[in-house]
């Protein structure tokens, strides 16, 4: 069977790997069988693992099964073995075979292409030193420096992809953004959401005429052209063959949005309307256009995967993440607390625990673990203005969330009266909860104490754990007091008592 010719092609970068979450978490599986030969027996061990976790949900379930995956309740060995047997898949990729194999190239395709873990049938599976810095768990800012070295890489015509298309998106994005941005016609905010998707089919490199077209598009039709006037502008660029036009307005731009966001060197304007340059890291966005503006092409995808891999130190340690993570300011947050109203606020916390997604154009592309920390800072602000809020997760120029403060940092910190009060929150419920989060509040309230800072610490989450409930009794013992509220139960508090002490109790 001849190969499929290359064509030009819209830029998706995956349809099974939407956040970084649910990628590190299908790595940390795949990281026990790092050294081991890729054979059946190991597919086959993986994907029961994800299925016990819930990770991977195939269809033909029973209802038990379908509850313990709701309530993220890992399935007992039996469960797991039906689920599988009674699931076999269909699905292909060149060079597995079909069935599981395939499908775990499904699920490790992305990560593969981005670097972070080589594997091939019969071959030895390898993390690169990229993987295991994601996958440390002490250190989460890391993922925002592994992401900007790998986007800073990341080609659109590399082994794994057959298109025409030859540029690198971010570097592109980069360069048009400047452009545009000394434009003395524009307000320099960047590039409009609505011209993203003629990036995302651009044929080349040339930044130039990419801005040349998007000046045109705006003298004609301003900042708002219709959806008629970029797909015809997009189909041109894609020789006419003809796409999902939904895909190429909504959901390629969305994707491509939240995988740039990823290394925290772009940010959002005009209330999410225009994507722009974070300012905060303009030595790494002058670095990476300093040493990767030109590119060599690769023969094989390992070639490749070495080439994304291999963590550039320079580039990494250019990063304010890396030297000084800057924290949102007072007046930053108080920005956002005055742009959503409390209701806005109430619904997505509410989203957020009910698994709901966003529509909100600058929440979307927040990862949702992250959005909570946001959200819930906001939340207290809003409604207890006497309360000094200080999360600590790492932001942009415009206060937006771009990483999760470091291991040994509470998510919030707040001051009321003469007390610190830690919150802490998570979107997990079940098990994991109590493994991945417990100890970690536990060492963070622990370690004020011991600093003589009177302090308690709130936990908050769409629905508390038992053992979770039973650990933080446990530690009463110690003189350590963790409450813990649901979502819905903090959010009521807030709006019906005056203090955050009272609204926690």
């Amino acid at each position: 069977m001849s190969k499929r010719k290359a064509e030009y092609k819209p830029l998706l970068f995956t349809t099974t790997m939407r956040n970084p979450e649910r990628l590190k978490n299908f790595l940390t599986i795949l990281r026990e069988y790092e050294g081991k030969v890729l054979i059946n027996k190991i597919i086959d061990a993986v994907a029961k693992t994800l299925i016990q976790k819930g990770l991977y949900q195939p269809m033909k379930i029973s209802q038990a099964v379908k509850d313990k995956w709701e309530n993220e309740i890992e399935l007992s060995k039996a469960e797991t073995e039906k689920v599988f047997a009674d699931n076999p898949q269909s699905h292909k990729e060149a060079g597995f075979e079909k069935g599981w194999p395939s499908r775990f190239d499904t699920w490790f395709k992305f990560a593969k292409e981005l670097g972070f873990v080589w594997y091939w049938p019969n071959e030895e599976i390898k993390l690169s030193k990229s993987g295991k810095m994601l996958l440390d768990k002490e250190k989460p800012e890391n993922e925002l420096m592994v992401f900007a070295n790998a986007f800073a890489k990341y080609q659109r015509q590399n082994p794994f992809r057959r298109v025409l298309n030859s540029n690198v998106p971010l570097i592109l994005l980069i360069q048009t953004i400047k452009l545009l941005n000394n434009d003395p016609a524009y307000n320099g905010t960047g590039i409009s959401r609505l011209e993203i998707p003629l990036l995302l089919c651009w044929q080349n490199d040339n930044a130039e005429a990419l801005y040349r077209e998007i000046k045109r598009l705006r003298k004609k039709h301003g900042y708002s052209p219709s959806n008629e006037v970029i797909l015809e502008l997009c189909y041109k660029l894609l020789n006419e063959t003809k796409r999902d036009d939904n895909s190429i307005l909504g959901d390629y731009p969305d994707d491509f949005i939240r995988k740039m966001r990823l290394t925290g060197l772009i940010t959002l304007r005009g209330g999410g309307r225009f994507i722009d340059i974070n300012t905060k890291e303009t030595v790494t966005i002058n670095y990476i256009l300093k040493n990767y503006i030109s590119h060599k092409e690769f023969a094989t995808e390992k070639e490749f995967f070495n080439y994304i891999g291999k963590v550039d130190n320079d580039l990494v340690s250019s990063l304010s993440v890396y030297k000084a993570p800057t924290k949102t300011t007072k007046t930053e947050l108080e920005k956002w607390v005055q742009h959503y109203a409390w209701e806005s606020i109430k619904s997505e916390m509410l989203n957020l625990a009910q698994k709901k997604s966003s529509k909100d154009d600058i929440l979307k592309i927040i990862e949702q673990p992250l959005r909570l920390e946001f959200l819930t800072s906001l939340a207290i602000l809003k409604k207890l203005p006497n309360v000094i809020v200080k999360p600590n997760f790492v932001s942009d120029d415009e206060g937006l969330p771009t990483s999760f403060a470091s291991g040994g940092s509470p998510d919030i910190e707040c001051l009321e009266d003469q007390d610190t009060v830690l919150v802490e929150v998570t979107l997990l419920t079940g098990t994991q909860q109590h493994i991945r989060e417990s100890f970690s509040v536990h060492r963070h309230l622990e370690e004020y104490i011991k600093n003589s800072i009177k302090s308690y610490a709130v936990f908050i989450s769409p629905k508390s754990f038992i053992d979770t409930k039973r650990y933080f009794n446990f530690i009463k013992k110690d003189g350590l007091e963790v409450r813990i509220s649901d979502i819905d139960k903090f959010i009521s508090g807030l709006e019906t008592k005056t203090t955050l002490n009272e609204a926690t109790l």
